[in-house]
């Protein structure tokens, strides 16, 4: 695994584990009852997101500028695997900070009904992006398991080879 691979691995792990932090409240607002205490424990949980320091924010931001940059990096070889597996991944990760813009970032709205609704789609949306990144690091360890094939295939088309020609020259050799 070479440092392009880790700047992709690495923010995708970073935010997996945000993200499941943050299934304890989405699993209790999608699958369980909505109760007061449910939508009010969401509420504190986000809000508490939101107010989050400028450091945190940038921390999040940056990590997600250094997945890009790791999968354009990877993406820039352009052989058959880059294309498939690189162009999946960056695909669904663009996916992923799209989902992020569109329905995390904006702000909750104002009537209680509204709010419990947004709570919801804000929820849903970390579900979406969690299979996003699973996909990411899916289609990551295809393209690592897939070059490793290869090799061996390489290798052992390489050893019939030697044979082929060890065993040509003998002949020759004999004759």
């Amino acid at each position: 695994m070479g440092f392009r691979q880790a700047a992709v691995l690495a923010p995708v792990c970073f935010f997996l584990g945000v993200l499941f932090i943050c299934f304890n409240v989405d699993h209790k607002i999608l699958w369980t009852e909505l109760t007061d205490d449910v939508v009010a424990d969401g509420f504190q949980f986000y809000t508490t997101f939101f107010n989050a320091p400028p450091a945190i924010k940038a921390l999040l931001h940056g990590m997600m500028g250094v997945g890009l940059i790791g999968l354009v990096s990877k993406l820039h070889n352009w052989d058959e695997s880059a294309i498939f597996f690189d162009g999946s991944s960056l695909v669904t990760f663009v996916f992923a900070i799209a989902v992020y813009l569109t329905v995390i970032i904006p702000t909750l709205p104002e009537t209680r009904n509204d709010q419990i609704e947004a709570l919801r789609v804000l929820s849903a949306g970390n579900i979406i992006i969690i299979m996003c990144f699973g996909l990411v690091l899916v289609l990551q360890a295809g393209q690592e398991y897939s070059r490793r094939q290869e090799a061996k295939a390489l290798s052992r088309l390489e050893e019939e080879r030697k044979k082929k020609a060890d065993t040509a020259l003998s002949d020759k050799k004999d004759q």
